[in-house]
C-alpha cells in the first residue's frame, strides 16, 4: 500500500567523539569553512574510492515470492537484482522495526535508531493525548516540524529535535539530495512551509492560492548543501537544525523543485525522467509528481542530481503491486491493485526493469559505477497479500497470467464489533491499520479496569474473513498484544509519554481495522458459520497489508554494492535490520554521526581492507558479539519475538497473571537495556573510535545475552 493511501487514514544518547577515526565536525563552520564548494566532498573511504552514495528505498518491492510459481518482484527486475548480486551482497535475513510501516521503517533506516529515539514508532500516522482529547498527526513531516502540543515531532530521548541524517555528509563538504524519501524534504505545503518559510511568506501564499502548484514546487525534493556549495548560492534558504549536537549554523538548502531544478539543470524549471518527459504532477505542473513516484521519475531526477555534482542521493520508488495506470495501461476505475502474477503487475515490473537498465547505463556513461559509488537498496517492508487462490492454479504470471476471484483487505470498524461481542462501548480511537494502536479516552493507566477489559476482549475478538475458503470463515482477529511494558522492550516509547498507545492489537494481516466511535448498528448474524459478517467487508482498492508484526511483513532484504562491499551474492547467514544500514554506510564512507546508533556495522559483508583496523582482528568474537546484540535488542530478534508472545499471553490473562507477566517483561527490559547498552558502546567504539574489542568483556556480555534469552521458552 502506498504512502499516500495510508496517510489518508487516519533513548538516543547523543555523543561527541574525538581523536583518531572517521571524520566528524563538531563546530558551526564545517570542515572547510564558508568558502567550501560541493566538489570538496570528502568521503574518507578506504583508498578514497567512494565518490558517490546512491541510496534507494523501495515501497514494498519483494525479493520473496508471494506465489511460489510467480517470480518475485526483484526476479522480474533483473537489471537491478543482477547488478546487486553480481557486484555485491544481497542480505536476505534483513528485518524491519516494529510497527513495520513505511514512515517508521524509512526513518529507522535513514538514522540507524529505533522509533523511541526519533519520536514515534507508529506509521503512517500516530495518536497523542492533548488537551483532554486525542489528536492524530502524520508521521510524514519535515524534520523540524512541531505538533500542536509544541513538541518536535522528530524528538530524541533528551526532548530535543532528533539529529538529522544529512548532517554527517554536509559537514564533510558533501551536498545531499533527496527525492520522495521520508522527512528529509517537505511532506506537505502547510505546516512544512510555515515552519521553514513562515506563514506570511511567498511560498505560503502560493500554497494558499494554488496548492497543487505549490506541492509540485516545494514538496518531495530537496538538496541540503554543504557550506559554500555553489548549488545553494542563488536560491538557497537557511537549513536550520536548532538542536543539532555541535551546532549547525551557516548551512543552506534548496527546498523543492522550484529551487532544485534550476540549480541542477541549467536554469530550467524542470528535470526530465529517464524517458525524456518532464517530471510533473497529474496537473502538468513541472516538479514533484507525488509520493508514489514511478521508477523513471525517481531515477531520472536523482541521475540529474548526480550529474550536477550532488554526491549523496536518497530516493524512493512506488510499489509495483498497486495499479499505476500510466505503467499498466489499466484504468484505476477498473482495477486498484494486483495479485501476484496478474498481467498489470507483470507489465509494471517490466517498466521497472527497463528503467533500471537505462539508469545504470546512464550512470556508467557519466563515470558513476560500482568502482567509485556505494549503492544501497532496500525496501521499507514486505507485505501480506490478502486474496484467494490464483487461477489457473499453475499460473506463473510471466507466461500464464494469474487472476483472482477474491482480492482485497478486510475492512472492519472496531467500535461496533466490541459492542456486539462484549457490550463494551468504551470510547477509544485507533491508528487505522492491521495493527491498530489504541488510545483510550482519558488515557487510563495500564492496570485500569477499562484498559484491562479492552485488552482481554481484544484477545478474544472474532472476525469474519471472506477470503478464507469458498464462503469465508470466522477466525480470531488478534494474533499478538503489547502494552507499554512490551512497547518499551520493542523500542517504541518516545520521550513524550503522551504519544504512548494504551496498547497495540497486532491483527491477522487480512484485516484492516479502524474505529469510528459509532457503536451501532450491531454486527449480524450472531450465530452460524458467518457470525458478525455484516461488520467485515472485502475492500477492492488494496490487497497488500503491512504495518504489523508477521514475518512475511517484517522480513525484507538489503542490497549493497560498491567499494568495500564483498561480492557474496545472496547472503542470509547474518540477522540484520534497518538500524544497521546507517552505521554501515558511514563506516564505509569514513564518516561519523554526532549521536549513537542502535544498529551496528555489518562487518560480515565488508572487505577486510574497508574495515577500521580495530575491526580487522578477532573476527569470530566480533561476529558473535554482533549476533548476540541483535538477538536481544532488535524488535524482531530472538528475544523480541519471545517477549511479544509472552506479552500476548499476559494481556489476555487474569489480572493476577497480567501482573506477573508485566513484572517479568519490565525486569527483562531493564537487564536487556544494560547488556545491550554495553554491547553497542563497545561496538561503536571499535567501529568509529578505533578502540579494540575487550575480549574478556565481550565474552561476558555474550554470556549475559545467552542467559537473558534463556528466560523465555
Amino acid at each position: 500500500m502506498t504512502r499516500t493511501a495510508y496517510c489518508a487514514f487516519g533513548a538516543l544518547l547523543a555523543l561527541s567523539f574525538f581523536g583518531a577515526g572517521p571524520a566528524l565536525a563538531n563546530g558551526n563552520d564545517g570542515p572547510h569553512g564558508p568558502g567550501a564548494s560541493s566538489n570538496r566532498c570528502q568521503l574518507l573511504s578506504n583508498n578514497n574510492r567512494i565518490k558517490h552514495i546512491v541510496y534507494l528505498q523501495f515501497d514494498n518491492v519483494h525479493l520473496r515470492r508471494d506465489n511460489p510459481n510467480v517470480p518475485s518482484d526483484l526476479e522480474q527486475i533483473p537489471n537491478l537484482l543482477n547488478f546487486i548480486e553480481d557486484n555485491g551482497t544481497m542480505l536476505t535475513n534483513h528485518h524491519t522495526p516494529l510497527i513495520s510501516h513505511t514512515s517508521v521503517d524509512i526513518v529507522t533506516a535513514l538514522t540507524g535508531v529505533y522509533g523511541e529515539n526519533f519520536g514515534y514508532s507508529v506509521g503512517n500516522s500516530f495518536g497523542y493525548f492533548f488537551n483532554g482529547g486525542i489528536k492524530f498527526a502524520s508521521s510524514f513531516t519535515y524534520w523540524t516540524d512541531k505538533l500542536l502540543d509544541g513538541t518536535y515531532e522528530m524528538i530524541d530521548q533528551q526532548g530535543k529535535n532528533a539529529p538529522a541524517p544529512w548532517v554527517a555528509f554536509t559537514r564533510a563538504g558533501c551536498d545531499v539530495g533527496a527525492f520522495s524519501i521520508a522527512n528529509m524534504e517537505f511532506e506537505n505545503v502547510t505546516s512544512d512551509i510555515n515552519n521553514v518559510f513562515g506563514p506570511n511568506s511567498p511560498q505560503a501564499a502560493e500554497a494558499s492560492s494554488n496548492p497543487a502548484k505549490a506541492a509540485a514546487d516545494f514538496e518531495g525534493i530537496i538538496i541540503h548543501c554543504a557550506q559554500g556549495s555553489p548549488l545553494c548560492a542563488k536560491t538557497g534558504a537557511p537549513d536550520l537544525l536548532p538542536d543539532e549536537p555541535g551546532g549547525y549554523n551557516g548551512y543552506l538548502a534548496l527546498y523543492g523543485n522550484a529551487n532544485v531544478a534550476p540549480a541542477i539543470n541549467n536554469g530550467t524549471n524542470s528535470v526530465n525522467d529517464l524517458d525524456g518527459n518532464p517530471v510533473a504532477d497529474s496537473h502538468g505542473n513541472p516538479g514533484f509528481p507525488g509520493f508514489d513516484p514511478r521508477p523513471a521519475q525517481s531515477l531520472g531526477y536523482v541521475a540529474q542530481m548526480l550529474e550536477a555534482g550532488v554526491p549523496v542521493v536518497y530516493f524512493y520508488i512506488e510499489d509495483a503491486h498497486d495499479n499505476d495506470p500510466g505503467l499498466s495501461g489499466i484504468p484505476s476505475a477498473s482495477e486498484g491493485t494486483f495479485g501476484p502474477g496478474e498481467q498489470g503487475y507483470v507489465t509494471q515490473l517490466q517498466a521497472y526493469n527497463k528503467a533500471f537498465g537505462e539508469f545504470f547505463a546512464r550512470l556508467k556513461k557519466d563515470g558513476i559505477t560500482k568502482d567509485n559509488t556505494l549503492f544501497v537498496v532496500t525496501a521499507d517492508e514486505n507485505d501480506h497479500f490478502v486474496g484467494g487462490p490464483p487461477s489457473p492454479a499453475n499460473c506463473d504470471g510471466v507466461n500464464v497470467p494469474c487472476t483472482y476471484a477474491k482480492k482485497g483487505e478486510i475492512d472492519a470498524d472496531l467500535s461496533p464489533i466490541f459492542n456486539t461481542e462484549f457490550g463494551d462501548i468504551t470510547p477509544f480511537s485507533v491508528h487505522s491499520d492491521d495493527a491498530p494502536t489504541f488510545y483510550i479516552g482519558g488515557n487510563p493507566a495500564p492496570t485500569a479496569a477499562i484498559t484491562r477489559a479492552l485488552e482481554t476482549e481484544s484477545a478474544a475478538l472474532i472476525g469474519f474473513d471472506p477470503v478464507v475458503g469458498p464462503n469465508g470463515s470466522n477466525n480470531l482477529i488478534t494474533q499478538a498484544l503489547a502494552d507499554p511494558a512490551e512497547e518499551a522492550f520493542l523500542h517504541m516509547i518516545s520521550f513524550e509519554a503522551n504519544r504512548t498507545p494504551n496498547f497495540i492489537l497486532f491483527a491477522n494481516p487480512d484485516y484492516f481495522l479502524s474505529a469510528s466511535g459509532k457503536t451501532t448498528p450491531l454486527c449480524t448474524p450472531s450465530t452460524g458459520t458467518a457470525r458478525f459478517s455484516s461488520c467485515f467487508v472485502e475492500g477492492s482498492g488494496f490487497a497488500w497489508n503491512h504495518g504489523d508484526f508477521q514475518n512475511q511483513i517484517t522480513h525484507t532484504w538489503l542490497g549493497m554494492a560498491g567499494p568495500g562491499v564483498r561480492q557474496l551474492g545472496r547472503f542470509g547467514d547474518v540477522f540484520t535490520d534497518h538500524t544497521d544500514i546507517r552505521p554501515t554506510i558511514l563506516s564505509l564512507a569514513g564518516l561519523q554521526d554526532d549521536y549513537a546508533h542502535d544498529g551496528r556495522v555489518i562487518v560480515e559483508v565488508l572487505q577486510n581492507g574497508a574495515l577500521p583496523h580495530s575491526l580487522r582482528t578477532n573476527q569470530d568474537l566480533l561476529d558473535r558479539l554482533g549476533a548476540a546484540y541483535k538477538a536481544i535488542n532488535a524488535p524482531r530478534g530472538t528475544l523480541g519475538r519471545k517477549t511479544l508472545r509472552f506479552s500476548t499471553t499476559g494481556l489476555a490473562a487474569s489480572d493476577a497473571g497480567y501482573a506477573l507477566a508485566e513484572a517479568k517483561i519490565n525486569q527483562v527490559t531493564a537487564k536487556r537495556n544494560a547488556i545491550a547498552g554495553q554491547m553497542i558502546a563497545m561496538l561503536e567504539a571499535a567501529e568509529f573510535e578505533g578502540q579494540p574489542i575487550d575480549e574478556g568483556a565481550a565474552e561476558h556480555l555474550i554470556h549475559e545475552a545467552d542467559s537473558l534469552l534463556a528466560m523465555f521458552p
